[in-house]
């Protein structure tokens, strides 16, 4: 069904080709030496469904059983973006695509921005929230939900990060998440609260 190789590790693919959120799942899931993670950059043949979904865990579903389904492998897959109640929660499910299908992070930042323009102090309270999706060949086995609470700031600060990072503040840090070092963003972010409680079902995946 999935493929173990002589070490008795286990191949799992996090289907994306986002390189920035690639390495961050590497990254907060490094501990487990018993999985060589892989990426859709290595099988550039695979083409991924359209995310169709009206949700972060629709999405993340479908692309997570879509790659673990053609490519038989066990995958894991993620689906995030930020949330704004006061613009009627979006970006939401539109977050990488919210200026248009060709839009690029800095175009979403600055619809953003003047979207908000007429928000002030508490209305400009936003959270990111990440759904990850983990499916073997015969289907879905996990969900995980991760939410990151803050603040929208008005202008862009910091040259880390990607997508809305160089806008958002997170609740008692006083950096964007742009600011902050790697290593700290990766221990408080939406997505590794969600990765976090995939942990024991990954753990338990050994060969």
């Amino acid at each position: 069904m999935y493929k173990l190789n002589s070490l008795k590790t286990l191949t799992i693919i996090i289907a994306s080709k986002n390189v920035h959120k690639v390495r961050e799942i590497r990254s907060i899931l490094g501990h487990l030496t018993h999985i060589d993670f892989l990426s859709l950059h290595d099988f550039p043949n695979y083409i991924p469904p359209e995310e169709s979904g009206k949700t972060f865990e629709e999405n993340a579903i479908l692309k997570a059983t879509h790659a673990a389904r053609t490519l038989n492998h066990w995958a894991i897959a993620d689906d995030s973006g930020i949330v704004v109640p006061a613009l009627n929660s979006e970006p939401g499910v539109h977050s990488a695509r919210y200026a248009g299908p060709n839009a690029t992070d800095k175009d979403n930042r600055k619809k953003l921005l003047n979207d908000m323009q007429h928000l002030l102090d508490d209305d400009r309270y936003a959270y990111f929230e990440c759904f990850v999706a983990l499916a073997s060949p015969d289907g879905l086995k996990k969900t995980a939900r991760g939410v990151c609470e803050g603040t929208i700031l008005t202008h862009e600060k910091g040259g880390g990060g990607f997508g809305y990072d160089p806008l958002f503040v997170k609740h008692e840090y006083g950096k964007t998440f742009a600011e902050l070092e790697e290593s700290v963003k990766n221990r408080i972010s939406h997505r590794r609260k969600a990765l976090d409680r995939l942990t024991l079902s990954l753990e338990t995946l050994s060969g």
